[in-house]
């Protein structure tokens, strides 16, 4: 059984080049496998490895100036999730396209998941669902709104088409929330800053409302998207029923792979259409590899490693 942990924080960070390295050397000797982002703005990512490596590798995130409290929501999986490890410095650690928005500044205000049913259960609250339109797709709260991106850059010009009223922006609740909380987090910090007054999002996201709040009283409605090999996970955060197309990296169900358009390692109802015959025959090849790594007990550095990487 494997650890995995999802963890952020925005803390202004002066050498992030510098920090990025140090993070890689200690995470490394722990054998932990992942992805973490390293930016100015903060630590960004999501990490496996078996539980007392990753507690160590935790503690020493947390021996970082300025990330002593860093947002944590870990969970288990059977397998482990990610087949390497990547320490990336990036200008933004979630990418919303303007640097303008400081979440160290300004940022709305931290709903606790005990606290979020009566907030969204408001007539006067506008319920957001920051994240893209492919994990909207299985899961979600009850009468939340869906942005319809495919990158999260594109949500500040979906709240510009919105047009909202003075009304809206002076007198109803913004509720937002994401997976993790990093996303709601700088939406709430763009939200501000475009003249909104009741702003707030859910600490620590869907993850932490599902560790929180029991299924019984969940406004919660179908799985929760997650940017590792399990693709999703359940209330209980227990591995979920999904599985990925390595075609174009939407989440599929047990249905979809009844298809005649369902290629295993290829192609699924929602890309069968849009890819070439070239295409195909490359992500075929692609497969092979995957599947030969398999009857070898080897990694295969394949499809579901990049994960997503185009729709963050």
């Amino acid at each position: 059984m494997y650890s995995v942990a999802a963890l952020y924080k925005f803390s202004s960070i002066q050498d992030p080049e510098k920090l990025h390295n140090e993070i890689r050397i200690n995470l490394k000797k722990h054998s932990i496998y992942g992805t973490i982002l390293v930016g100015k703005e903060g630590i960004n990512g999501t990490i496996s490895g078996k539980e007392e490596k990753l507690v160590k590798a935790i503690t020493f995130i947390k021996s970082i100036e300025g990330f002593s409290k860093i947002d944590i929501k870990t969970s288990k999986s059977k397998v482990n999730p990610f087949v390497r490890l990547k320490i990336k410095h990036k200008k933004e650690i979630v990418t919303i396209g303007d640097k303008s928005i400081d979440p160290n500044e300004m940022v709305g205000d931290y709903i606790d998941p005990e606290n979020w049913n009566n907030l969204i259960s408001d007539k006067d609250t506008i319920l957001i669902d920051t994240r893209n339109n492919y994990e909207y797709s299985i899961g979600t709260f009850k009468n939340s709104i869906n942005p319809n991106t495919v990158k999260f850059r594109e949500f500040p010009e979906w709240v510009k088409n919105q047009n909202f009223t003075e009304d809206d922006k002076k007198n109803k609740n913004i509720a937002m929330f994401c997976t993790g909380g990093i996303r709601c987090e700088k939406a709430s910090s763009m939200m501000l800053k475009d003249g909104f007054k009741n702003v707030s999002h859910l600490k620590g996201g869907i993850l932490n409302y599902f560790k929180s709040i029991s299924q019984k009283n969940s406004l919660w409605e179908g799985e929760c998207f997650v940017f590792d090999d399990r693709v999703s996970v359940k209330h209980d955060l227990s591995e979920g029923t999904y599985d990925m197309c390595h075609g174009c990296r939407m989440p599929i169900t047990k249905k979809d792979k009844t298809s005649e358009k369902y290629i295993r390692g290829v192609a699924c109802p929602n890309c069968y259409e849009s890819t070439t015959n070239e295409q195909k025959k490359r992500y075929m090849s692609r497969q092979k590899q995957v599947d030969l790594a398999k009857k070898r007990n080897q990694k295969h550095i394949g499809p579901k490693d990049e994960v997503q990487k185009s729709k963050k």
